[in-house]
């Protein structure tokens, strides 16, 4: 059978198993994996290289309010750190509340509005994306918007329980039974905002402005306790439940106890709180971000309930802002967030492989695997014939060290910065078409896709073999 592009000489990585093949792609799929090396057009040597199949990063804002990046300076940070599919936020548009809001709309738009402008929006990506509908405000108008945001392939809705564009309980609770009426996917935000304030506060007056002690503001049980109050409400429901950005053993623990198989309850946590502590803070008000990193213990926790299924995605929560919008003297007035596209996969590589000894199938898993399956990406998250040649090449052995002067992103720091890493992405693929060469972006914006989803049911995840 000859093929465009055969790959040979490589270590291949599923979510079971890790194999030596040689991978051919035909078009924009895989065609072949064999023992042999078949007729193509091009054959690329990557022996003592691994193939995984391409990223899926289910958490990510881009050309939006809580992003400086554009699709285009967004996705190819995504395609250096070997993410070949994302998803975004299509936001509803919520009033300004005052001087210090952070809404961009001097009106309010719609559901549909929002999806369709950020479909407009990735037409520059480079990678393929999906989108999450963001619900902000509690107007029940929302409702009777549902099925035309699902029909252009938005099976998935996020809320926060925090911030100024926060929900209440209620207004959740409505939500859910709405959502599993569809056969959505609820996605939450869960941090209690009400204490929050209060710690906020107390900090403020006692004019302890230094970062060290943003953690104290938003603690463990504030993300607990909010994570417990959903969970509560998604379970009665009978709603599909995804938990962004677990922080901390704490919240990881109370989805433990509310999950059975997997099927109705999933969460992610994200590379930095795999990767860093609370630590960094004594440095400055660069890696804030909410939830905040925690301490060594938390890291250890969230570590333990990925290894054992209770959390399944290991996402990046990508935020880009410049350091103008975050070196600031008082830690509460510092933008959150922290971009991690890039250097995710290569970070989180370090950790899992080569500081704690877990398996490359782990590896592909929690970062390619189980998002795919979880939000719908029938054909992304696997080395199966007949799926998109959406693909990674990963040297293990390539040593560097980190330095935001080469960010693609508009941002202009790292929370990883002088780190020094084993592991880097060589090439990647993004249904057939090299995206990546050698570090380098070899392909012009625009090659990435919208990607519709539809709702997905949820079969227990593959844990190790």
């Amino acid at each position: 059978m000859a093929v465009d592009t055969a790959l040979v000489g490589g270590t291949l990585v599923t979510a079971q198993s890790t194999f030596e093949a040689t991978i051919g792609i035909s078009g924009e799929q895989i065609a072949v994996i064999s023992d042999s090396v078949p007729e193509a057009d091009r054959v690329i040597d990557v022996t003592g290289k691994y193939i995984f199949p391409g990223l899926v990063d289910p958490h990510t804002h881009i050309a939006e309010y809580y992003s400086q990046d554009s699709y285009e300076t967004a996705t190819a940070a995504a395609a250096l750190g070997g993410v070949t599919t994302c998803i975004n936020f299509a936001w509803q548009a919520w009033e300004r509340t005052g001087p210090e809001s952070i809404s961009i709309w001097d009106e309010d738009g719609t559901l549909l509005d929002a999806v369709l402008r950020q479909k407009e929006k990735g037409q520059g990506s480079l990678i393929d994306f999906g989108l999450h509908g963001g619900l902000t405000r509690e107007d029940p108008a929302v409702f009777d918007e549902l099925d035309a945001v699902m029909a252009e392939g938005v099976p998935s809705f996020k809320m926060f329980t925090a911030y100024e564009q926060g929900v209440s309980n209620g207004f959740i609770d409505r939500v859910f039974r709405e959502l599993a009426d569809r056969d959505a996917i609820a996605v939450m935000h869960t941090e209690d905002q009400s204490v929050i304030s209060e710690l906020t506060q107390q900090l403020k007056d006692q004019n302890r402005s230094d970062s060290k002690w943003y953690p104290a503001s938003r603690p463990p049980y504030t993300e607990s306790m909010a994570a417990d109050d959903a969970l509560r409400m998604a379970k009665n429901a009978g709603v599909k439940y995804y938990g962004f950005h677990t922080s901390c053993r704490e919240t990881a623990d109370v989805i433990d106890a509310y999950q059975d198989d997997g099927t109705q309850v999933r969460a992610e946590t994200c590379t930095h709180y795999t990767a860093l502590t609370d630590a960094v803070y004594e440095d400055g008000t660069l890696p804030i971000i909410a939830p905040p990193l925690r301490s060594a213990d938390d890291v250890d926790g969230v570590v333990d309930h990925l290894r054992h299924g209770a959390l399944s995605v290991v996402s990046t929560d990508h935020v880009a802002f410049s350091r103008d919008a975050k070196d600031v003297d008082c830690w509460w007035d510092s933008t959150f967030g922290a971009n991690s596209l890039q250097q995710s996969l290569p970070v989180f590589h370090d950790v899992a492989i080569n500081e704690r000894g877990l398996s490359y199938p782990f590896l592909v898993r929690v970062m390619s695997t189980n998002p795919a399956r979880t939000f719908g990406f029938d054909q992304k998250g696997t080395l199966d014939i007949g799926t998109d040649a959406d693909l990674v090449v990963f040297d293990p052995n390539k040593e560097y060290t980190i330095s935001a002067s080469e960010n693609a992103s508009h941002a202009d720091f790292s929370i990883y910065e002088g780190r020094t890493v084993t592991g880097a992405v060589d090439k990647t693929f993004v249904r057939g078409t090299l995206v990546v060469d050698e570090g380098e972006i070899v392909t012009e914006p625009g090659h990435g896709q919208f990607v519709h989803r539809e709702p997905v049911d949820w079969k227990p995840l593959p844990l190790e073999a």
